[in-house]
């Protein structure tokens, strides 16, 4: 479980944004009345677009099946992101979580319904995601139009 009742939990998380490829988003992490809060602006310059944060953490137990989060979005549509390596890639597996703005909500996923990608792109022959096999969580932002983003983030169970 994670959850966000220390401050320094938030020195578990780390930022990327689309500057690793010359855009100009940015984001933002920070713990503070017990959530964790994605926050920043997407920029479309120099084909930016994409935020994101993570965090690494211990192995899981094998076979659990689901992943609960406990949001609060800004109606904005974001990535939940597993990460796995495979074969000595890192590979993403994501599932789209839709927000409505300023609602609190409780959503479970299976884990056999996260999508694999790498670099932006799907990888239909990946084999299914396993707890055993993910390092590390988080989240990510893409968005057609430049603006502000804002995600709070009270709990992920496995």
């Amino acid at each position: 479980m994670i959850n966000f009742t220390e401050q320094q939990s938030v020195n578990h998380w780390r930022i990327t944004d689309d500057a690793v490829m010359g855009g100009k988003s940015t984001g933002r992490f920070l713990v503070e009345q017990g959530k964790g809060i994605f926050f920043g602006n997407i920029s479309l310059d120099n084909n930016g677009g994409f935020s994101s944060v993570f965090r690494m953490i211990n192995p899981l137990p094998e076979d659990l099946e689901t992943v609960t989060i406990d949001i609060q979005g800004d109606g904005l549509t974001y990535q939940l992101r597993m990460i796995v390596s495979l074969n000595g890639y890192r590979l993403a597996y994501k599932h789209k979580v839709n927000t409505i703005a300023g609602k609190r909500e409780k959503l479970s996923f299976a884990l056999a319904d996260f999508q694999a990608s790498f670099r932006g792109r799907n990888i239909n022959n990946a084999p299914v995601l396993k707890s055993e096999d993910i390092r590390e969580v988080g989240f990510l932002v893409t968005k057609k139009t430049a603006g502000k983003f804002y995600l709070s983030i009270f709990s992920l169970i496995f």
